[in-house]
């Protein structure tokens, strides 16, 4: 499976990035291209341990049942639910929200699987370095995917 940790993928998925444009249009969702790029920052940050969302209810009930479609092979489903304090709602910065986004999967590819988070996912609970690699991968490809990437 297709990590973030791959620099083969961590190249496709930059490549990808820089084929969005601020015109970009969605194909499913609410979120505008430059909302998506910082939800999926947001996202990062919490793969990178700079932001720790408490575990949800439903998480800790049903999460570690449903932790495998974070790392396996199939897509994720159109509209999915997200982690509320990742919903990103107001107006961003295109431009900055782009380059943002690639400086954080360039850093975290860079500092590897030794410096994930060890926090639990929000949702999934305890997860790998390498579970987060693939989710990560997993998550970007599905946002990109929003937008025709």
């Amino acid at each position: 499976m297709k990590s973030i940790y791959d620099p083969v993928y961590l190249e496709e998925i930059i490549t990808r990035i820089d084929h969005l444009s601020s015109n970009s249009k969605r194909q499913w969702g609410k979120m505008n291209v430059a909302q998506m790029l910082a939800h999926c920052s947001a996202f990062q940050d919490i793969a990178m341990g700079e932001s720790s969302p408490k575990r949800s209810w439903l998480g800790i009930f049903v999460g570690n049942f449903a932790k495998p479609i974070f790392y396996n092979e199939k897509t994720l489903p159109k509209n999915m639910s997200t982690i509320p304090t990742i919903l990103i709602v107001d107006d961003r910065d295109f431009s900055k929200e782009k380059e943002k986004l690639k400086q954080k999967l360039l850093q975290f590819h860079a500092d590897g699987p030794e410096k994930c988070t060890t926090h639990p996912h929000s949702f999934f609970g305890k997860l790998t370095a390498e579970q987060w690699g693939k989710g990560i991968y997993k998550h970007l490809d599905h946002h990109l995917k929003q937008f025709g990437l």
